[in-house]
């Protein structure tokens, strides 16, 4: 680039952000992590009764992944080790509290607002659900989503008309 060329001519592409598995690990990565905060948000709302205090944990959970789903669907990448982290906490969480609640199926407990065996077959269900939270956030980081490519927008035109128009999609102006 030359030294009196205006800044506003360059573009940044995301050559990783193009490919189809990128965009299949961001689907399911959202997916997911949305799917595992409506199981946290059913179980505590099923469960609440018997949660002892430990709503506030589950209000966290349910927040906490329902944005991270959204920092995903803006190809953040950053945010994929901490879903990880979650989702391995939570993940722990259910396996214990899981048989606990098949425990609770019996006479002589207090009925929360679902049955008992509902709520632990939906707790058991998110075990299998936070593993695979770990697996495709973890394969997401691996795709390496942040690599940029700094082009003139003259470059990123003449690339794309190459192309025929199917790559260069995501280019963001630097500046």
């Amino acid at each position: 680039m030359a030294t009196g060329e205006a800044s506003e001519d360059l573009v940044i592409y995301h050559p990783n952000r193009e490919k189809a598995g990128s965009k299949a690990t961001k689907a399911a990565t959202i997916l997911l992590l949305i799917a595992t905060s409506v199981l946290v948000a059913i179980i505590t709302i099923g469960g609440w009764s018997d949660l002892e205090g430990a709503q506030v944990i589950s209000i966290f959970f349910i927040l906490v992944f329902a944005l991270l789903a959204y920092f995903v669907g803006k190809w953040q990448r950053g945010v994929l080790p901490v879903a990880s982290a979650l989702a391995i906490l939570l993940l722990v969480f259910a396996a214990i509290a899981a048989p606990a609640w098949f425990d609770r199926d019996a006479t002589g407990y207090n009925n929360p607002g679902l049955p008992p065996s509902l709520v632990g077959m939906l707790t058991v269900i998110l075990i299998p659900v936070c593993f695979l939270v770990i697996v495709f956030a973890m394969r997401g980081f691996a795709q390496k989503w942040n690599v940029e490519i700094e082009m003139t927008q003259d470059e990123y035109n003449r690339r794309r008309r190459s192309q025929n128009g199917n790559g260069y999609r995501y280019a963001q102006t630097s500046g």
